[in-house]
């Protein structure tokens, strides 16, 4: 019976399973570890020694095949990795070949004096950080090992009397000069902006739940119906007199979609004019409107093309000078679109009505979408920012306050309500803005429609977007300068005009750069060489994830971009900083318009679909239908034309690359303080201003 069940034994009691690791590698495909033989279970009469001995070794063999294997694996991934940062630097070194100082390419938007001087200061700022980090890391290998006041001030009084040499003399009296002088004026400007910091955060979180508050409502406007029947179409609504606008200037990238799409817009032809307001100064473009404008007068549409032969005052010269025609004063209300915005046919239909019945409503705003917000990182990020602006800010003051800036475009106008504040102004470069608050002033109220989205484009390139953010946050200043006055002076109650000066202008027009560029971009790298002025982990770190994550809400999916919109928002706070302060001074830069660049990446598909519209019925003798082959052709022999002279390049923005190193340098000091959170802040904030210094963020321009 012994043999029997030992055989039996041998056989059930201990079943191996085979070990098999997997590769990635195709020349490691699969590699199968051998299981627990019988001998290893064999019972004899050698000493248990020799037992051990042997499955001590059966398991090194399999232990050194594993360690083999995953040594094998972390060579691909480091191979691959090498691989992606070659690919990756041959990348920048083709972009960085091609680019142009900002010495090398003027910008229109800047004034030379004001922009030498920012320029000279951070350089100033990034050569002293270069010399004190030398300075810094000498100290630290001849056993200055310290990152705290309390440390370095109990290493010089408590230390040996006797000067070990001239360099420690020299650090003990810098760090003296440290704690006695820098310290405290750089602690008490660190603490105001915190203030600043925490005050515009609270604002940030307020709108968010008034956003909440309305989404957990469900308030939304609601216009009256009407059911009466309108005579020439037939159905029943309210259908006043309405004008049309579209300004441009030269962008015949999307001229054609912005006609082709108000022409379309479900209204009653008699009661609808169109306006082409065309300012472009380059005569190929000219013609092309004019001829895209008599095809659509052919087609019936009530359109009309108009130039001006002196082009002042910009988009609000251009609006001024339409409003002034003699048959506006038949019309009750105006509707504006840019030159790349396409409004639904049913826009009218949607917005229009508000006005019935509520005769101190002057504006309806509705909400911009975005075709091209995929395009890449920089149009995702616009995108985030754009969605917030819109579905908070806009949406919360709306519902709240009955006042909010006009965004310029994608809106409808009482005709009454613009010439009771005083029409267009051309005196600042946010003439919506002007006009909005002139409007508030004289007691019209706003509606912001979030339901109600007209397609539009975001700049695909720094170059472009960079100068549209100047625009943006150099104007707001001009405004508030021309404008406090007469808010004082204004009936309106003591709470509307906190909300104008302090909430609308100062703080998120003013504070919110200030603060932005002066703490993250300034302050907190010349911590890393002041350590006696510290900035708080939850300044650095905890509340603007916090404020990233609520301005990242309203587009959900853009949520695996929370770290570079954290980052990227802090970049373009020198852009925004150096705009406040042309605008706030009324310096050179900020009176300058450049219209922001189109892409038209929407135009080929809005040709597609008004080609597919074109009516299957006999045309009326004399009508003919446009030929959009013909305009096709001639956009691509233009822009052929254009291609054989320009080449798409970089812009190599200085500022940019000059804020990356000083925040470069701060990274490396703070390594010697063992500041962990500090040092992946301006780490990674480092990388960031690189990348856009090198305009690796978006499109190249021409």
């Amino acid at each position: 019976m012994a043999p029997a069940s030992f055989d039996w034994w041998k056989k059930e009691s201990h079943r191996g399973t085979p070990v098999v690791v997997k590769m990635e590698n195709p020349n490691w495909s699969m590699v199968e570890l051998e299981s627990p033989s019988e001998e290893d279970f064999l019972i004899s009469d050698s000493p248990s020694r020799s037992r051990d001995n042997k499955s001590r070794n059966k398991n090194a063999k399999q232990l050194t095949w594993v360690l083999l294997l995953k040594a094998h694996k972390a060579a691909g991934c480091l191979t691959s990795i090498a691989s992606t940062f070659l690919s990756l630097g041959s990348v920048v070194r083709r972009r960085v070949a091609s680019g142009r100082t900002d010495s090398e390419t003027s910008m229109e938007n800047e004034n030379k004096t004001v922009k030498s001087r920012f320029y000279s200061c951070i350089k100033l700022f990034l050569w002293l950080s270069v010399v004190l980090l030398v300075f810094e890391v000498s100290a630290y290998f001849k056993g200055w090992h310290f990152g705290t006041p309390k440390l370095q001030l109990e290493y010089i009084f408590t230390g040996p009397i006797a000067i070990k040499g001239i360099f420690d003399l020299m650090y003990s009296g810098w760090v003296l000069i440290r704690v006695e002088y820098l310290a405290p004026p750089l602690q008490f400007l660190a603490n105001a902006c915190i203030i600043l910091f925490f005050i515009q955060s609270m604002d940030r979180l307020i709108l968010c739940l008034g956003c909440f508050w309305i989404r957990f409502k469900k308030i939304k406007p609601v216009p009256k119906h009407d059911d009466t029947p309108d005579l020439e179409s037939g159905d029943k609504g309210y259908f006043p007199m309405v004008l049309v606008q579209i300004p441009m200037c030269n962008e015949k990238e999307v001229y054609q979609q912005s006609i082709g799409a108000v022409c379309e817009l479900d209204w009653p032809k008699s009661k609808l004019l169109i306006q082409v307001l065309d300012d472009s100064d380059d005569p190929t473009t000219q013609t092309l409107i004019k001829e895209e404008v008599h095809k659509w007068q052919q087609e019936g549409a009530n359109i009309i093309y108009r130039h001006r032969i002196i082009r002042d005052g910009y988009k609000a010269g251009n609006l001024k000078s339409a409003m002034n025609c003699s048959y506006v004063k038949d019309y009750e209300f105006v509707a504006i679109f840019d030159a790349d915005f396409q409004p639904t046919p049913d826009f009218l239909k949607r917005t229009v009505p508000h006005f019935k019945d509520n005769e101190q409503l002057g504006l309806v705003q509705a909400r911009w979408s975005f075709v091209n917000k995929d395009e890449n990182l920089l149009t995702r990020l616009q995108n985030i920012n754009l969605s917030f602006h819109f579905e908070v800010e806009q949406q919360v003051n709306s519902v709240f306050l009955n006042f909010f800036g006009f965004n310029g475009t994608a809106g409808v106008w009482r005709i009454k309500a613009l010439e009771d504040s005083g029409g267009w102004l051309e005196r600042t470069t946010v003439e919506d803005m002007d006009i909005a608050v002139r409007a508030h002033l004289h007691g019209w109220k706003f509606i912001f429609l979030n339901d109600v989205e007209c397609q539009c484009e975001v700049p695909e390139s720094y170059e472009a977007y960079r100068k549209q953010q100047h625009r943006w946050h150099s104007g707001p200043m001009q405004l508030f300068r021309l404008c406090l006055p007469d808010i004082i002076k204004s009936k309106i109650s003591v709470w509307k005009k906190f909300n104008l000066i302090f909430l609308f202008f100062l703080l998120r027009k003013l504070i919110l750069p200030f603060y932005s560029f002066t703490l993250f971009c300034i302050i907190l790298p010349m911590t890393m060489f002041v350590p006696e002025a510290e900035l708080p982990t939850w300044v650095v770190c905890y509340i603007p994830a916090t404020m990233s994550f609520l301005n990242i809400l309203p587009a959900p999916k853009s949520f695996p971009f929370i770290v570079p919109y954290l980052l990227f928002e802090n970049t373009m706070s020198v852009t925004k900083f150096n705009a406040m302060i042309s605008g706030l001074f009324q310096l050179g830069s900020a009176y300058e318009w450049v219209v922001t660049k189109k892409s038209g990446r929407s135009s080929e598909g809005d040709l597609v679909s008004l080609v597919a519209k074109e009516p299957k019925t006999t045309h009326q003798k004399g009508s003919s239908v446009p030929d959009f082959s013909e305009v096709k052709m001639e956009i691509k022999q233009q822009e052929l034309k254009a291609s054989r002279k320009k080449k798409k390049h970089n812009r190599i923005y200085m500022k940019e690359l000059t804020l990356a190193f000083l925040l470069l340098t701060a990274s490396a000091r703070s390594l010697l303080s063992a500041q962990g959170i500090h040092f992946y802040f301006l780490l990674f904030q480092g990388i960031s201003f690189l990348l856009v210094g090198l305009d690796l963020i978006g499109e190249q321009v021409d």
